[in-house]
């Protein structure tokens, strides 16, 4: 089913502004929001003459007030709405307990809350007009708890993960699909600093995303090689084994 109208959030950069600009080579219409709105803006030029049409929301994600008004003015602009893509997210953090509390307050309240609240507001939309595509990216973080400074992140994208579970067991057989996507290491800002040969670029890592959102599976693991198996190791494996691959 062809998805032309979309709605990205954190599409100011990173894997958000990849996914923008692969769906705009589409001729898909699209709804950016993300908190910088100059880099919204410029973005938005750049794309127009591919896309069928691009509008674009200033958005802080864990303002949850601000939240339902900014999709609703995305899709207004954009005649409707087909697919969400919660993708905005922050990747701060800090071994719990060493004095760093706000860094990773603030990574679970934009990942999970700020992700329910993009949900809550998505669905809304979907429910109303009894169809559409809500995306969830996640990471491959969310199979198995990371440890230090990774704690509070992988259980928010554990948390956002479970969320998408439980609509897809709720939602099925009706016209609303959801998609859980676990990305591997693919090189964006959030990923700078981390050292592993497993790392794929960003234009590869994006079209591996866009052609897994596009497939609307229930769940993906991104790029499928080599993310899929050891999603599954990760999964079920021994603690003492799977230790070894984070």
């Amino acid at each position: 089913m062809s998805r032309d109208k979309i709605i990205i959030t954190g599409a100011s950069s990173g894997l958000g502004e990849g996914m923008a600009r692969q769906f705009a080579a589409r001729g898909r219409s699209l709804g950016l929001a993300a908190r910088r709105l100059d880099r919204l803006e410029s973005l938005a030029a750049e794309l127009e003459p591919t896309a069928r049409k691009v509008a674009v929301a200033q958005l802080d994600v864990t303002d949850v007030d601000a939240v339902p008004v900014a999709f609703g003015k995305l899709a207004d602009e954009l005649g409707g709405v087909d697919r969400v893509i919660v993708n905005a997210g922050l990747g701060k953090g800090a071994p719990i307990g060493t004095g760093k509390a706000a860094a990773n307050i603030e990574t679970v309240q934009t990942n999970l809350v700020g992700a329910l609240t993009q949900i809550e507001a998505a669905l809304a939309i979907f429910r109303a007009q009894g169809s559409g595509h809500l995306v969830l990216v996640s990471s491959m973080s969310a199979v198995r708890g990371l440890p230090k400074a990774q704690a509070a992140y992988s259980a928010s994208k554990a948390g956002l993960a479970t969320l998408g579970q439980g609509l897809q067991a709720e939602l099925k057989g009706t016209g609303i699909v959801v998609t859980v996507l676990l990305p591997g290491y693919i090189a964006t800002d959030i990923n700078r600093g981390v050292k592993t040969s497993m790392m794929t670029d960003t234009d590869a890592g994006v079209a591996a995303m866009v052609k897994a959102i596009e497939a609307e599976p229930a769940r993906a693991a991104v790029p499928g090689w080599p993310w899929t198996p050891i999603s599954w190791a990760l999964r079920y494996l021994p603690d003492a084994i799977s230790a070894r691959l984070i």
